[in-house]
């Protein structure tokens, strides 16, 4: 239920920052209020933020080997609240190093970036490839472990 409470948040958000758009304004809503929502929520599950471009060869590369493997759409589905951010919002807590496409971060649920959980690469931490599945599925599970022996 949560997941689609944020779903429709960050639907909306972007549908009114399209709005603002097409007036000739740009507004762009905090991060804030998606992460609120979340840190209030009963389920206290981390959040796994996946920022990415629409017509981004690697962003779509790398959502096509995330959605065929199992093990990780199984983790996302039972394990994190999931926030697709396609639009970078300025907050520099989630680009602690750079703003790049694609990039997958850890949240807890007391809103402290996992910097710990990285990627492969040592220029860009928290960047996936999709022969990074395996890599990304076990960070995936170091932040689970990490909530849980947090609480």
């Amino acid at each position: 239920m949560l997941r689609w409470v944020v779903l429709a948040l960050f639907i909306s958000v972007c549908a009114s920052a399209e709005a603002q758009k097409k007036k000739g304004k740009t507004k762009t809503q905090p991060l804030s209020r998606v992460v609120s929502l979340w840190f209030y929520s009963p389920s206290q599950k981390p959040l796994m933020v996946i920022h990415h471009l629409d017509n981004c060869p690697h962003s779509e590369a790398l959502k096509e080997a995330f959605v065929a493997d199992k093990s990780i759409q199984k983790m996302a589905k039972e394990d994190f609240i999931m926030l697709n951010v396609v639009e970078e919002t300025g907050d520099q807590n989630l680009a602690p190093d750079g703003y790049y496409v694609p990039r997958i971060l850890f949240v807890d649920p007391a809103l402290t970036v996992r910097a710990e959980i990285v990627g492969k690469y040592s220029e860009r931490l928290y960047a996936y490839t999709p022969d990074d599945m395996k890599h990304l599925a076990a960070n995936m599970k170091k932040a689970k472990l990490l909530l849980h022996s947090e609480l």
